[in-house]
């Protein structure tokens, strides 16, 4: 099996795994317990946090744990448009955003905020002088992913927040397919959403930076949990495994970006090499984590399923829009043609793929690009 749906989700790192059952199995307890048992959970999580915490930066009081992006995302979004709604009536972020982010704002403008959108060019790049002139005295929120999940596009996240800060806005970046690949200290964001299963951490278990001496009222309440912003039981297990993710992300550093960056430049050689009519949604300099792909004249769904059977997964865009009708909203915002959203291929790696299995998908893409395209021609033909 060769895998390159990696920016879908991750496979779980063993070491993970095992953090995670003996954590279940020996530190059960209820972190918020006063007794023993919960005093050692209680211990897990916190040294989950800094590890999170020193991982981007940020002190571990401005860390919370959450069930991943999507919650994180909306946290970031509505909460920052309740507690700001009296002097703020605008929200700014990209057409690109994952929808975790487009839909809490969709929301919002249909309870009347002003909701601006900024288009991107070809490479799926923010207009930075359109950002300018929308962002004023009068927006509460400015949200710019750090890492496009379907073209790998590096988003400009430093400049936005700087822009944003002039005119007294906050700044979000959803950082879930940035983080363990690239250095996210410095970025002088005041909001920061992961998740856990995007670098080989556990499912269902994310972080969320709060910049201090911000406040966002809790999205989920009861018993008032980390620290009163998140209520419910921590998920202590999975919160171990988080820490353990998160260390062994450290511990890969630059060499684990190096090596995903090989397999893509071994991917894309080849299939410039051996596959004709395609077009590259990627930039050159984006992320090395992300490879995106037209192959002209063929639909992508087809040549996914196609690729499957032969032991490679790949993805045709967003994980999280696979079910939604309609081509990609990302590569639509880029001004690719009706032909191109539909042959789009997404490959995305993690450290642990090698340029040994990009050689081999090249193969196997030859293949299935060239078989579907013989039997459109034959199709034609007996018309």
């Amino acid at each position: 099996m060769i895998y390159f749906d990696n920016s879908s989700t991750t496979r779980q790192a063993d070491e993970v795994t095992k953090v995670i059952e003996r954590t279940a199995r020996e530190a059960f307890g209820n972190p918020s317990s006063l007794h023993r048992l919960g005093l050692e959970s209680e211990k897990i999580v916190t040294e989950a946090r800094k590890r999170f915490a020193a991982s981007i930066g940020a002190s571990p009081e401005e860390v919370y744990f959450n069930s991943g992006g999507s919650e994180g995302d909306n946290e970031v979004i509505l909460g920052t448009a309740r507690t700001r709604r009296k002097t703020h009536r605008k929200m700014v972020s990209t057409a690109v955003e994952h929808p975790a982010v487009l839909e809490p704002l969709k929301r919002l403008q249909e309870d009347g905020w002003e909701v601006v959108l900024i288009g991107v060019d070809r490479w799926g790049r923010p207009d930075m002088e359109a950002l300018r002139a929308a962002v004023d005295e009068d927006t509460a929120l400015v949200s710019m992913m750090a890492v496009n999940n379907e073209t790998g596009a590096v988003m400009p996240v430093r400049e936005a927040a700087a822009i944003a800060h002039r005119k007294g806005a906050y700044f979000h970046t959803d950082a879930v397919q940035a983080y363990g690949k690239m250095d996210l200290s410095g970025l002088d964001a005041d909001f920061l959403t992961v998740s856990g299963h995007k670098f080989h951490g556990p499912k269902g278990t994310g972080a969320i930076y709060i910049r201090k001496g911000i406040h966002l009222p809790p999205l989920i309440l009861g018993g008032g949990q980390e620290r009163g912003f998140r209520s419910g039981t921590e998920n202590v297990p999975d919160i171990a495994g988080f820490g353990e993710a998160c260390r062994l992300a450290a511990e890969a550093g630059q060499e684990a970006s190096d090596r995903m960056a090989r397999v893509r430049a071994t991917l894309l050689q080849g299939l410039r090499a051996e596959v004709p009519d395609i077009q590259v949604n990627s930039p050159e300099d984006g992320a090395p984590s992300v490879l995106n792909v037209s192959f002209l004249g063929t639909r992508g769904e087809v040549i996914l399923h196609s690729l499957e059977t032969s032991g490679l997964y790949v993805s045709t865009g967003s994980a999280c829009s696979s079910h939604k009708r309609g081509g990609s909203h990302v590569l639509t915002a880029m001004g690719l043609s009706d032909q191109a959203l539909e042959g789009a291929i997404r490959f995305s790696f993690s450290r642990y793929n090698t340029p040994e299995e990009a050689e081999k998908a090249v193969d196997l893409v030859k293949e299935a690009v060239g078989t579907f395209r013989r039997l459109g021609q034959f199709r034609r033909g007996r018309r």
